[in-house]
């Protein structure tokens, strides 16, 4: 299955940005979801944006809608890099963010992908904001 490393973690003031990559290999499928989602220790994870490969069309939290932005690019075969750029942000974005990616084709949306369920996902990188 696919083989995904986040990067680009780290501390930043309130009101500040970030911009997460993820590379992701081993995408033999011609389309995949992606998404970026984020954890607190002791709270359950929550999805933030995801991505449908096929079309590019994208579905935001709405609580990041504006400040966040998922992306993608296609480098060669068998790999995609995912961005999430994270601009004004806020205490509450303090978590471990983590890259997913589950195969997927057909007539869907990234809202679609927003909801589904990911079996691949990576180490995750943190980002801390506190002033």
């Amino acid at each position: 299955g696919p083989l995904v490393e986040e990067s680009g973690g780290g501390s930043v003031q309130p009101g500040g940005s970030l911009r997460l990559s993820c590379a992701a290999r081993q995408l033999t499928r011609a389309s995949y979801c992606m998404a970026w989602s984020r954890q607190v220790p002791g709270q359950e994870r929550e999805r933030v944006a995801a991505i449908y490969t096929g079309d590019g069309s994208t579905f935001h939290l709405p609580s990041v809608k504006g400040r966040f932005t998922i992306s993608q690019e296609n480098p060669e075969f068998a790999k995609r890099m995912l961005y999430l750029q994270m601009n004004n942000l806020k205490p509450d974005d303090s978590a471990t963010y983590y890259c997913e990616a589950e195969p997927f084709s057909g007539d869907i949306s990234g809202r679609d992908c927003f909801l589904t369920f990911f079996s691949h996902w990576g180490q995750g990188t943190q980002v801390t904001v506190s002033s």
